[in-house]
């Protein structure tokens, strides 16, 4: 950049050769326009070459097996398809490094050539026509809306995307996206999710002075910048400041033309709070009851897995590490009222006595505050609404957190039998 107190250069005659500022500046317009993710370019393209095989259905719906290797005529027509759509993300990927669009495509490939019995190598599908229009043809297929991630993803995979489940609630309890359940010991602020689109941290503090147990009291998350969609918006809450705002004011994305795809709504102001990013097919609840807040996600897994190495300390993901999480015997400890009575208390809302159940039995007992089975219903009640496979609903925690499933159980009990049959022997 020129010196803004400097007169400008008088310009060159017409004619004469360009000078070295102008060539560089040139090289410097082509190289941003170079460097731009081209996804919805291949997106488009893809969904253009194959208009003529799904009779009007998703790209993915085709109906037939060999995809090129003993398949019909439409499923090697998708496979040429399928490899200039690869190969339109191999040549931009360097350009879209950390876009969701382009991640999501990328797994879609991959699963709709194993899906449809493609080879990897082979012919491709010859490049759309270039031109105006013929006369007479109706408009092409609109480009998916970037900034709708169910949408996107149903258009260019023909099957809706997958969700994961993460709550954070209580002591605080954790479950994660694979169904561990923990009770942590955790203080201070602790990363609940860190990938390249979202991060949520929670900050705890004990519930009484030298006592294990802690709440959350603070939740920061961050929705980072993305593309036309949202510019970066930063929710805080902390207990008794529950706000119905972004940080800076704001109820959604800001002024980009997706920015309505994240917004903010309470139906309960300064006790429940929804936040819906629909460009990353996420939904967040935070609530506060009994002093404390509560965190519930459903995120898209495609959302939920793009981090990197450095980004492995997630207890969304993770869980607790071994060394925050509560053992049975201090979960034993005797507290304010007695198990007998926080059981009788918790048993009116949560007849299951599963891991929310103890979870409830636990934070009551330790605090003597019934408030805490309001607590644990409304996270059994998130994750009803949140989970893709209600039969995961119900986790019957082991000693070591990890989701205690029949399989488990019956392995466990032959292995015991078969121990005490060697030893009578």
């Amino acid at each position: 950049m020129g010196d803004p107190g400097q007169s400008p250069s008088p310009r060159p005659p017409h004619g004469s050769p360009p000078t070295l500022s102008t060539l560089t500046l040139l090289l410097l317009l082509c190289g941003h326009a170079h460097s731009q993710c081209k996804i919805l370019r291949c997106n488009a393209e893809y969904v253009s070459s194959t208009l003529s095989l799904r009779g009007g259905g998703s790209p993915g719906a085709l109906r037939g097996g060999g995809g090129g290797r003993g398949g019909g005529v439409g499923s090697s027509g998708f496979c040429r398809a399928l490899r200039s759509y690869a190969l339109c993300t191999r040549r931009t990927a360097r350009t879209c490094r950390g876009d969701l669009a382009f991640h999501s495509a990328v797994h879609g490939i991959e699963d709709l050539m194993i899906q449809h019995n493609c080879s990897r190598q082979g012919p491709t599908a010859p490049p759309p026509p270039r031109g105006p229009a013929l006369p007479g043809a109706g408009p092409g297929p609109p480009a998916p809306d970037p900034c709708d991630y169910e949408g996107r993803f149903s258009r260019l995979h023909g099957r809706p995307p997958g969700f994961l489940h993460c709550a954070s609630f209580g002591d605080p309890h954790v479950r994660s996206f694979h169904h561990h359940f923990h009770t942590c010991r955790v203080q201070g602020a602790w990363p609940l999710l860190d990938n390249d689109f979202l991060f949520v941290q929670a900050t705890s503090s004990p519930v009484a002075s030298g006592a294990n147990a802690t709440t959350t009291r603070k939740l920061t998350i961050i929705f980072k910048n993305m593309q036309e969609c949202i510019d970066q918006k930063v929710y805080q809450a902390e207990v008794d400041n529950l706000p119905a705002a972004f940080e800076d004011g704001s109820i959604n994305g800001g002024a980009r033309p997706g920015g309505s795809s994240l917004s903010i709504q309470t139906a309960n102001p300064g006790s429940h709070v929804e936040i819906r990013a629909a460009y990353i097919g996420t939904t967040i609840i935070i609530r506060q009851t009994a002093g404390q807040l509560s965190f519930s996600i459903k995120v898209a897994e495609d959302v939920a897995r793009a981090f990197s190495a450095e980004q492995d300390l997630q207890l969304c993901v993770g869980g607790c590490p071994p060394s925050q999480r509560l053992s049975r015997l201090e979960r034993n400890r005797r507290g304010a009222i007695t198990v007998d009575t926080a059981r009788q208390l918790c048993k009116e809302g949560l007849p299951v006595e599963d891991a929310y159940f103890q979870s409830c039995v636990f934070d009551v007992s330790i605090s003597g505050d019934p408030n805490f089975t309001v607590t644990a219903q409304a996270a059994l009640e998130d994750a009803r609404a949140f989970l893709p496979d209600l039969e995961k609903l119900h986790l019957f925690p082991s000693d070591a957190g990890a989701p205690l499933s029949p399989a488990t159980f019956l392995t466990s009990f032959l292995s015991g039998l078969f121990v005490l049959w060697f030893c009578i022997q």
